[in-house]
């Protein structure tokens, strides 16, 4: 049975619901919403393994619900006590009962419509850039599936559609540091001439706060579709040199045809956790970049931070040596 919880805002400003918030954005977003003396109430998997959130708020901020976010009481239960929910919940591959139609083309519509029921002001969202309804992709035609499900329910939604998103804890650069410390070569997909432009996760929770009307913007998001990018564009190519500069090691790069990844994707695909899968082969046939005409940083007056300023502080560790060595 979920867990009841009854309160609103009282003392506190706001009482924000943050649905997956237990992973890499969420973490930072739960952090940002304690300094800001939110009330925040964490709907995660398994709320055992989130205990690390609590200690980022004072005693009773922070609460954590484990459930199932496609469970509708589960849902409606966090939903209901919020004056602003934030959705995380993404998959970058179907594993077991995480399918992307249930999870990132249908819930965004559920969340849509039962904060409208309970009078919530705010909702964001958190896509991704490359959302199309007639992408090749099912990752990404759900992407987008969900975010007409949630305009459609919620209006004032604001669609928020990151680009790869590093930080300390992120999952493209400590996973080729981390290869790089076994083995001798990269992979380049496609040659790794596929464009990126990574967004720091710092960056995208200013995104957030603004989009939820804790920090300031230069226009009002509700409604609002806004694609972040960092300030610099680069290769696949080009991110696998600096990953190797900045962690002092050489390494073969080495290009693998697209068509071959997606032949050996076929057999990684029937993995338990596959390291890679045909859905995702073809999302790297296609740019990551903000589109020329779209919102972004700046229209909420927020300046992109540079790589060079961050990657150091995490990246240092995997040097020989580890992160004290010069």
């Amino acid at each position: 049975m979920a867990k009841v919880i009854k309160f609103k805002s009282d003392d506190m400003q706001k009482t924000v619901t943050v649905i997956g918030g237990s992973g890499f954005i969420g973490r930072a977003t739960v952090e940002m919403l304690a300094r800001a003396k939110m009330r925040v109430i964490v709907l995660c998997r398994n709320a055992e393994r989130a205990k690390y959130l609590k200690p980022m708020g004072d005693v009773g901020q922070i609460t954590l619900v484990s459930g199932d976010a496609l469970n509708d009481e589960t849902l409606a239960s966090v939903i209901k006590p919020a004056d602003a929910v934030i959705n995380f919940v993404g998959i970058l591959a179907e594993t077991g009962s995480q399918r992307f139609e249930a999870l990132q083309g249908e819930l965004p519509g559920k969340i849509g419509m039962l904060a409208r029921q309970n009078d919530v002001a705010d909702v964001v969202h958190i896509s991704a850039i490359g959302a199309d309804a007639d992408s090749p992709s099912l990752y990404a035609r759900t992407k987008a599936a969900g975010e007409a499900g949630l305009h459609n329910e919620f209006p004032d939604a604001v669609i928020l559609r990151p680009s790869i998103v590093f930080g300390p804890r992120d999952g493209f650069f400590n996973r080729f540091a981390n290869m790089a410390l076994t083995a001798p070569a990269l992979p380049l997909p496609g040659g790794g001439t596929m464009r990126m432009q990574p967004v720091y996760v710092g960056d995208v929770v200013a995104a957030i706060e603004a989009s939820i009307g804790i920090g300031k913007t230069k226009i009002n998001p509700r409604g609002k579709f806004f694609e972040l990018g960092g300030p610099d564009i680069y290769s696949f190519r080009q991110l696998m040199e600096i990953t190797l500069l900045q962690i002092r090691r050489r390494r073969l790069l080495i290009p693998v045809p697209l068509s071959l990844m997606s032949f050996g994707a076929i057999f990684a695909g029937l993995l338990p956790s596959p390291p890679i899968t045909v859905d995702q082969v073809k999302l790297l046939k296609i740019d990551n970049i903000v589109a020329k005409n779209a919102l972004g940083l700046a229209a909420m007056g927020i300046t992109p931070t540079s790589m060079d300023a961050i990657l150091p502080s995490y990246l240092a560790r995997f040097r020989p040596g580890g992160q004290f060595s010069r």
